[in-house]
């Protein structure tokens, strides 16, 4: 006689599932089934209470599962003393200013954790949603989030050279390929606070045969207003980067 299921067994299971996610965006159910070893239905149903929690959502178009808000709120506790009104809106209209996913993204030991994510009304593709939760030292975001950090927090990075992130200071902005995908490129401005603290960053990403030079370059000065303008209200909402 089989035992009934435990419930750590099905927590268990469940954090199976959300693992899946480190590093990536949307994934089927199929492709959480073949991570997770589970069998398919069984991944279905857990996914399912997931997205019932707000700690999934699915993509109706493409019928896949990404990070969903309740997941992101527990990741980025200070989110809950930030309303999201205040700089929703100049995400989406970046977004559709530069016909790209704009995203938010704030710094979490040594990760930089994405908090926002704002599509374009049209021209929109998966390749443009970041992972939830990237490499502090060597993603645009990080990379961003650290050059414009105080000096001893850019001394302390280890892994990213001291003349990249001088560069990203001369700059303005950083630009890294995915280390998921290559064909990837992303592009991320600091957003800093009226006291030029580092608060986070604003990033975009997209295949590199659309992401090119020189969009780059027409994109980066939008890109900067917006983050200005976010900046200009973090408070304390966004811990300054040390």
């Amino acid at each position: 006689m089989t035992s009934p299921r435990s419930g750590s067994q099905a927590v268990e299971r469940a954090i199976a599932v959300l693992a899946c996610f480190e590093g990536a965006t949307d994934l089927t159910v199929s492709a959480l089934a073949a991570r997770t070893g589970l069998a398919v239905s069984t991944a279905y149903r857990i996914v399912q209470a997931l997205v019932r929690g707000g700690l999934l959502e699915r993509d109706e178009r493409t019928d896949c599962y990404r990070v969903g808000p309740s997941l992101i709120s527990l990741a980025v506790p200070s989110l809950g003393r930030l309303d999201a009104e205040s700089f929703a809106p100049h995400l989406y209209s970046l977004a559709a200013r530069v016909k790209l996913t704009a995203s938010l993204g704030v710094a979490r030991d040594d990760v930089a954790v994405t908090v926002f994510s704002a599509r374009p009304p049209e021209r929109f593709c998966t390749h443009q949603l970041p992972g939830a939760r990237q490499p502090l030292q060597s993603s645009a975001m990080g990379m961003a989030i650290l050059a414009f950090g105080t000096a001893s927090a850019r001394r302390s990075s280890s892994v990213t050279a001291s003349s990249d992130l001088e560069r990203v200071r001369r700059l303005g902005y950083a630009a890294a390929f995915s280390s998921e995908n290559r064909d990837i490129l992303a592009v991320a401005v600091p957003v800093l606070d009226p006291e030029g603290r580092s608060r986070g960053a604003l990033g975009v990403q997209a295949l590199r045969r659309r992401l090119t030079d020189e969009l780059v370059r027409e994109i980066v000065p939008p890109m900067r207003g917006a983050a200005a303008r976010i900046g200009a209200r973090a408070g304390t909402a966004f811990p300054a980067f040390r």
